[in-house]
């Protein structure tokens, strides 16, 4: 029985690849595999496809198989050796033996023509008998005929299914098109219409599945509710599960509702080696970005403690620990379900290797209890700060680490707010740094008002959030408002956290800084001198904070009006720098930014432009030519090539950074503008105007 053919079904290039693979008249015929996710609609293609070869007269024998298990296979073998071979209907091994070759041509008989679909096959294993004797092992593979054609539908996409003629085709989602489309046809054959721009809102909501389509149109129909109140619903994550979304009557002969249609298969995937891996390794991926997850993440050594931990079938040692997990464990699990299309790997895509469809990600959440979920959602942020490189040189990496973050923070609020991880702190650092600073002052601003409502006002993390929410509402523009935040998150640092405690210093030392931007230079060198007095005393002369604020104290000292001061001060930082943090360490970097800065403000303006120009080799190898320390150095370069006397090289130098500044920072980045404002004043030199 061939299945009915989908209410409003649509149209789709798979079959036109179909179609395509018979050549010659039908002599030609290759085998073919249709493969995708389940929901995707390859049995509604291969009933087409099966329907036009029969009704154009082409076929003499349609065999339609129901291939979810060998017995399965066996049985329709069997039925159709009874039907057309006279086999004995008590021996059903033997009647499929003679169903198959009968299919081959023999010679002097006119051949027979035919089809056999195998709709959903759920092994490739399933297509070879083994029975108990080896010498009787077969194939139910259909025997290769000029005459005969064999078509596959699967969800797996293992390297038995092809070769050896089969031609595999990849069925996909919907395109946005074919979605609203397939939604107001079958919204209109019941006498309902629904504005455009929802039916599109709600195609893309789920992900342009052809399954999650028809369940949601029938929904509607059935419930009289309009695409709004749908997609609310489907919005409200915590409150709606998926099978609450379900018909009351599965539309197109369909056998299980969506939120099931990914069980069956995450239960095979689980048994594929390294078996016991795959199903926690979807956890991982459910909460991170559909669009696109780095191979890196779900390897990581946290991502690897994650799988150990739960693996279905744990070895246990004999210290009662779970058996490690090793990159190549973790790299298979991400093949296994990959072979079940319950992922997308492509390790040809460095920075998006795995993608997953957003409902089957909801539909694995929906499984998880509450505890279970806020675990496995720290155990995914612990996975990308093991994947996030200290420096960021990969802006592509960066951008990609983001957005997993940001769609972590959606599905896994509560565990990571409780707890303000530091993956929130990162992904927000990272999106001020390479321009976005509206961007990087929403996040904060939202973490300090979760912390708040989780922690409390006076949780330390509390006032880390509140810290790092000052610093970026300074970078953006507002040096006195920053100022002002951190002499009210002082008064709260030191109550709470107490005067010598390390965050409390580093809140004086970020208050020195502002102040000194906000126009009090003297006011900033004083307040840094009295912190390195406290920091010498607590932290000791060679902790990384207080090489910190001796830099600070010789920059503020020097635009305090001691620029010769200055200049002794960081000649005599930067041995130490270099000694406790190595040549390499962005601070020293800084530091010698900082140096040269100074060297220029005393007058040397020739050995400043030399200092720039001998620091930015080693910036660029360090940070990587788009990192915001390198664009400063850059812009810092220039400024003193033209105070050197190269007005045309410092232009040509602004001319090129503005270029890289934009494409990085974006058109109105604070940076951006300076570099913009500086351009136009050395071009003018050039040109001799006063």
């Amino acid at each position: 029985m061939i299945p009915l053919e989908a209410r409003s079904f649509q149209h789709r290039a798979e079959a036109d690849r179909l179609r395509a693979a018979v050549e010659g008249g039908g002599t030609a015929v290759l085998s073919q595999v249709l493969t995708g996710m389940g929901g995707v609609g390859k049995t509604q293609l291969a009933a087409d496809y099966a329907r036009a070869a029969w009704n154009d007269g082409s076929l003499d024998v349609l065999v339609w198989v129901t291939a979810s298990a060998q017995s399965a296979v066996v049985s329709a073998y069997a039925q159709a050796g009874v039907e057309l071979c006279r086999a004995d209907p008590d021996d059903p091994e033997r009647a499929a033996k003679q169903f198959l070759a009968w299919l081959v041509p023999k010679p002097g008989q006119r051949p027979c023509r035919w089809l056999i679909v195998l709709d959903d096959v759920a092994d490739p294993s399933d297509l070879i008998v083994h029975p108990d004797d080896p010498g009787t092992r077969y194939s139910l593979w259909p025997p290769a005929s000029p005459y005969g054609r064999v078509l596959i539908t699967t969800r797996r996409r293992d390297a038995a299914l092809f070769g050896d003629g089969r031609r595999r085709i990849e069925v996909g989602l919907f395109t946005p098109a074919e979605s609203v489309a397939y939604l107001s046809s079958v919204l209109k054959a019941h006498g309902r219409t629904e504005p455009v721009d929802q039916l599109t809102a709600l195609a893309a909501d789920l992900g342009h599945l052809p399954l999650a389509l028809a369940q949601a149109a029938a929904y509607l129909i059935d419930s009289g509710n309009n695409a709004v109140v749908y997609r609310g619903l489907l919005a409200d994550e915590r409150a709606t599960a998926l099978a609450d979304l379900t018909p009351d009557a599965l539309p197109d002969e369909q056998a299980t509702p969506l939120s099931a249609v990914w069980s069956l298969s995450v239960a095979r995937a689980n048994t594929l080696r390294p078996a016991g891996l795959a199903r926690p390794m979807l956890h991982l991926a459910a909460f991170l970005d559909p669009n696109g997850i780095p191979q890196d993440v779900l390897t990581s050594e946290a991502a690897r403690t994650h799988l150990a931990a739960h693996r279905v079938s744990v070895n246990v040692a004999t210290t009662g620990e779970p058996a490690p997990v090793s990159c190549s464990d973790a790299a298979g699990a991400l093949r296994a379900l990959h072979r079940l299309s319950l992922i997308d790997h492509d390790p040809g895509i460095p920075h998006q290797t795995v993608r997953v469809h957003q409902l089957i990600q909801r539909t694995t959440r929906a499984t998880l209890t509450h505890e279970q979920a806020g675990h496995f959602a720290r155990a995914a942020a612990h996975a990308i700060m093991a994947a996030w490189p200290e420096f960021e040189r990969d802006t592509a990496l960066a951008q990609v680490l983001r957005a997993n973050t940001h769609a972590l923070a959606q599905h896994g609020e509560d565990a990571l707010y409780l707890g303000a991880h530091r993956v929130l702190i990162r992904a927000a650092h990272s999106a001020g740094k390479t321009g976005q600073l509206a961007v990087a002052i929403d996040q904060f601003d939202h973490l300090v008002t979760a912390t708040r409502s989780y922690l409390g006002s006076g949780h330390p993390d509390t006032l880390l959030a509140r810290h790092h929410l000052a610093r970026w509402r300074g970078g953006a523009g507002d040096a006195a408002g920053a100022a002002r935040a951190y002499v009210e998150l002082l008064n709260d640092t030191e109550r709470v956290l107490g005067p010598d405690d390390p965050d409390t210093l580093n809140t004086r030392s970020a208050l020195a800084t502002w102040q000194g931007e906000a126009g009090d230079a003297a006011g900033a060198a004083r307040a840094f001198a009295e912190l390195l007095n406290d920091q010498v005393r607590v932290l000791g002369p060679d902790h990384p904070d207080t090489l910190t604020t001796r830099r600070g104290f010789a920059f503020w000292q020097g635009k305090a009006g001691d620029a010769a001061g200055a200049a002794r001060a960081f000649a005599d930082l930067l041995p130490d720098t270099e000694r406790v943090l190595g040549p390499d360490h962005p601070d020293t970097l800084t530091t010698r930014h900082t140096l040269a800065l100074g060297q220029g403000e005393a007058g040397d303006v020739t050995g400043a432009a030399q200092a720039y120009a001998d620091l930015l080799p080693d910036t660029e190898r360090v940070l990587g030519p788009d990192h915001p320390d390198t664009l400063n150095t850059r812009h810092t370069l220039a400024t003193w090539q033209g105070e050197a006397g190269d007005a045309a090289g410092a232009a040509r130098a602004f001319a090129e950074l503005l270029n890289d500044q934009v494409r990085l920072l974006g058109p109105n980045h604070p940076d951006t503008l300076t570099t913009r404002s500086a351009l136009a004043t050395w071009q003018k030199e050039v040109r001799g105007v006063g």
